[in-house]
């Protein structure tokens, strides 16, 4: 099989599938918003019930100003939502857990915000919900706001989320600068990322620490794939998603350059279809690696995929990283070099491995050392370094 055709498992780490088909949301209208100042709440309204959290007392959605990511000046807007947990606030406020999403699509209709959450992400933020955490959730940018979003791009998402922190602490929310940054997947990334550019970018924001599960390393994707490029396969949805925000951003790139007549119809609805359905989609029409791709994908994008890296390995503060023994979409050897680099670097990583639990079944199954993590930092304890990884029972 030649070298370009080979199965990249990163492309499931950029988004485990968080909701169904866009439905209306209950959110403010960007045409009625002033001009975003990043890290500065423009508007708020409740979040429609049916994209709502059990374990939330309040529901908001919201938008914001963020820095442009992708040209690093001028401000954007961005929407997400706000979760506040029931009880009794502590005093001083709510901690804050800043939620990093999975690949949803790149359509403004898949933006989180506007769509019920899978029942594997509902039952996850409804454990920090139940934790005395509240919740903020970015959609990043450019998902569900006016201009392309710039998929993968890991400073778009560092600063999506680190202004939605300011924002909502610079709301009348009842909230406490006590920050934990939390993603899966393609979130997992973006959390990792984010604690990387917080101290530069938003040296304000008190962060205690990041958890992150199924943590992608786009740099060594391909030696740690596992597909068959003979085979359909649903994770092309994932390449077609990065080929069409490419082009959205910089009209340069040519997908007829690499992309096949075959592949060519998903390739064009990618741009309105959320992930479910092009997972769907790209199975019915019998794509393959051999059949959607005429040359090395890989190389015609390198320039877009240079900022889907990370800006640092070297994180201030404490890392909890998950990773499933069986995932297939971000293999734990993949992580693995995450760990090893982050620990060579000085990073304090707390590293659990979970023997026979995949890539989305370690999110649930992490919970219970995660917690035990968020409250040592959350109340400044020491965390001691394992960069061997502790193995846990599934």
């Amino acid at each position: 099989m030649p070298k370009w055709m080979r199965p990249a498992a990163i492309l499931a780490a950029f988004g485990l599938a968080t909701g169904t088909p866009a439905l209306a949301a209950e959110a403010p209208a960007a045409q009625a918003a002033p001009a975003p100042v990043a890290g500065t709440l423009i508007e708020r309204a409740p979040l429609a019930l049916e994209f709502g959290l059990d374990g939330a007392a309040q529901a908001f959605a919201i938008r914001y100003g963020s820095t442009d990511g992708v040209t690093g000046s001028g401000a954007v807007p961005v929407t997400g939502a706000l979760f506040i947990p029931k009880g009794t606030p502590p005093a001083g406020g709510w901690p804050l857990i800043a939620w990093a999403h999975g690949t949803v699509g790149i359509g403004d209709d898949c933006a989180p915000s506007r769509n019920p959450r899978s029942a594997r992400d509902r039952t996850y933020l409804d454990h920090w919900l139940g934790e005395g955490y509240a919740v903020v959730a970015t959609d990043y940018q450019g998902l569900g706001s006016p201009g392309p979003h710039p998929y993968l791009n890991s400073r778009a998402a560092a600063y999506s989320t680190l202004d939605a922190v300011r924002a909502v602490l610079g709301g009348d929310f009842g909230l406490a600068n006590k920050v934990l940054l939390v993603g899966q997947s393609q979130g997992a990334g973006a959390a990792f990322a984010t604690a990387g550019y917080a101290a530069d970018y938003a040296p304000d924001v008190n962060l205690r620490g990041t958890i992150a599960t199924g943590l992608p390393n786009l740099a060594v994707a391909r030696e740690t794939s596992r597909s068959d490029g003979d085979k359909p396969d649903r994770l092309i949805a994932y390449l077609l998603y990065i080929a069409s925000a490419a082009q959205q951003i910089d009209p340069k790139y040519d997908p007829a350059a690499v992309i096949t007549e075959r592949a060519m119809p998903l390739y064009r609805q990618a741009a309105d279809t959320c992930v479910v359905d092009m997972f769907n989609a790209v199975v019915d029409a019998g794509l393959t690696r051999a059949n959607s791709f005429k040359t090395d994908f890989w190389r015609h994008y390198a320039p877009m995929l240079t900022y889907a890296g990370y800006p640092t390995l070297h994180i201030a503060t404490p890392v909890f990283i998950g990773t499933g023994a069986q995932d297939v979409d971000t293999p734990a050897a993949m992580q693995k070099t995450v760990v090893d680099g982050a620990c060579a670097a000085g990073s304090t990583i707390e590293w659990h491995v979970y023997p026979g639990l995949d890539h989305s079944g370690t999110v649930n199954r992490s919970f219970a050392d995660s917690r035990v993590f968020a409250l040592r930092v959350m109340a400044g304890e020491a965390i001691a370094p394992n960069c061997t990884g502790a193995s846990k029972e599934s």
